[in-house]
């Protein structure tokens, strides 16, 4: 048998020999394992719910001697959110480091998780005082890596070489989960705990304060429905550093609890995530809870550089036509 991430049942992590009894005792007990998982085991292979953890076959998936023989699907409890979100961090919270950015979703993980923490960004970005700021309230260890251009310049042609049909956006924020995953291993974690997914599941977009009411079901499922390309560009970088992304927002119980909650009250009165951030009150101050903040790319002040870097080598207008450039480079 062969494990990449990690299993639980029915809220129970699974040792790697317990997970192979289990399999002895009943081949069809994949079927409602949880957890994020690429799972080889005899002539089967088989991925969690959500795919959150990448491999060579669907999400959800069950192939065994070549043929989908099923699917993997964890049972979706009713809990209130703030249950299933204290659950979703504290079945992850064994090992790893916390990616904190000091915005709300990864400011929640790491109050609950307690485990260190770790930010990168450019010299005096906002991400770092920000992150730096939390890590003191909640009396967190806190690893800062600062980010030089050199550093930049460095990892952009490895980052764009490792995402499928990148553009400005995706190596923005591909180059910054790099310098994430790079420093998670050389402090020796294979498990990163991030703030992935929030946006979609609670709407923390500024769109959806300027979506109809009647159309925000629509937008907040072509949202969901984007996740599984950006779970392959995020994990393909972590994993060039023998890390992965481990994402409690993605947790089944956190989906079903959040999408119980009817999309106009995800986004009100003109909050964006406010379900999430009134979770959040029960581990944060306020300020915390209801900050508003920048996407990393920006937080970190990495897209300035990127931007930056294409200017310097003759691609004033466009950093579209740089990374094209990079890639044939």
């Amino acid at each position: 048998m062969h494990l990449t991430g990690w299993i639980e049942l029915d809220g129970i992590p699974l040792s790697h020999e317990e997970i192979i009894q289990k399999l002895s005792e009943d081949p069809q007990i994949v079927t409602h394992f949880g957890g994020e998982f690429y799972l080889e085991y005899d002539s089967c292979v088989a991925r969690d719910h959500f795919g959150i953890i990448q491999g060579p076959c669907p999400a959800g998936t069950i192939i065994c001697n070549g043929s989908v023989t099923g699917s993997v699907k964890p049972s979706c409890p009713c809990l209130p959110l703030a249950d299933a979100i204290r659950t979703a961090i504290e079945l992850r919270s064994d090992s790893g480091i916390t990616a904190l950015s000091g915005g709300v979703d990864s400011a929640l993980v790491a109050a609950i998780a307690k485990r260190p923490c770790l930010v990168v960004g450019m010299e005096g970005c906002h991400d770092i005082r920000q992150a730096t700021a939390v890590a003191q309230v909640l009396d967190l260890p806190l690893h800062v890596r600062t980010i030089t251009p050199e550093d930049v310049a460095a990892a952009l042609p490895v980052v764009i070489s490792l995402i499928d049909d990148p553009n400005p956006v995706d190596v923005a924020i591909g180059t910054t989960l790099f310098f994430v995953a790079e420093t998670a291993q050389s402090l020796g974690y294979e498990r990163i705990l991030t703030g992935q997914g929030a946006d979609e599941v609670f709407g923390g977009y500024s769109r959806y304060l300027e979506t109809p009411e009647h159309l925000l079901e629509e937008v907040f499922a072509r949202d969901f429905a984007s996740l599984p390309r950006q779970g392959c560009r995020d994990q393909s970088i972590a994993g060039s550093m023998g890390a992965y992304l481990s994402m409690p927002y993605l947790d089944i119980r956190v989906v079903c609890a959040a999408q119980a909650i009817p999309p106009r009250d995800r986004v009100t009165g003109g909050v964006r995530k406010k379900p999430l951030r009134e979770v959040a009150r029960l581990y944060l101050p306020e300020s915390f809870a209801y900050y508003d903040k920048k996407a990393m790319q920006y937080g970190t002040g990495i897209w300035k550089e990127i931007k930056r870097i294409a200017r310097q080598n003759g691609y004033h207008s466009s950093v579209s036509d740089f990374i094209t450039h990079l890639r044939r480079t």
